[in-house]
């Protein structure tokens, strides 16, 4: 997959390491030289490109019309939205995910301004901490959906409703789907017949609602 990064701090230099490693084809645009100097210690050099990646001649000769995703990462919440507009309504860039700076610019980060995923690290931390101290030992291990569905993840206790019953006698709600048992360290793939084991930790698909009757039904 082709891939564009702008920015070349932390997160992006961190970001196109990992992308690389994945097998992806990956242009970093950065335009500040002392960032360009160390990034040159840390990523291949061919695939880092010097420049503005607010500027459209900067994105055009960057070869931002090749790519599939665009992830505009700078410290700036102004310029990862020029850059998000320009991608997707110049170049047409199908997928743009965006860096949000200040949780208070969150609301600017809609498809309206061309990005498809707005990153808020801080609301995503707030949020997880307020599950994990409301959901008891339930685990959000993913987000999906912009957080309207979890992959979550519970261990079944002793005297767990669970334990004994197949898996298709519980009566789940309907958007909570069991994606798979890890059991002694062995990935299960649920089948109706399966039946729950005191140690079992249970990975499944939820919604909010969702999430709380299956950890009522995990629950000892």
């Amino acid at each position: 997959m082709n891939i564009m990064v702008v920015g070349g701090g932390k997160t992006g230099a961190y970001l196109t390491a990992q992308l690389l490693k994945e097998g992806h084809k990956v242009c970093l645009l950065e335009q500040r030289p002392e960032i360009i100097e160390r990034l040159r210690d840390e990523i291949p050099v061919e695939v880092i490109f010097p420049g503005d990646g607010s500027s459209p001649g900067v994105l055009e000769a960057a070869g931002v019309a090749k790519i599939q995703v665009l992830a505009a990462v700078t410290g700036e919440d102004e310029t990862n939205l020029v850059i998000s507009t320009l991608a997707r309504f110049e170049y047409n860039v199908p997928r743009i995910i965006a860096r949000v700076n200040n949780p208070k610019n969150a609301w600017l980060f809609t498809p309206e301004m061309g990005v498809d995923v707005g990153l808020n690290q801080t609301e995503i931390l707030s949020k997880l901490i307020e599950e994990e101290m409301s959901m008891g030992d339930m685990l959000t291990l993913l987000k999906l959906r912009r957080g309207e569905y979890s992959l979550v993840e519970e261990k079944i206790p002793p005297g767990s409703k669970m334990v004994g019953v197949p898996l298709r006698d519980l009566l789940l709600p309907e958007k909570c789907v069991i994606a798979s048992v890890i059991r002694q360290g062995s990935v299960i793939i649920p089948r109706g017949s399966m039946l729950f084991e005191v140690g079992d930790e249970v990975l499944a698909v939820v919604d909010d609602a969702s999430a709380k009757v299956l950890q009522a039904l995990i629950a000892a």
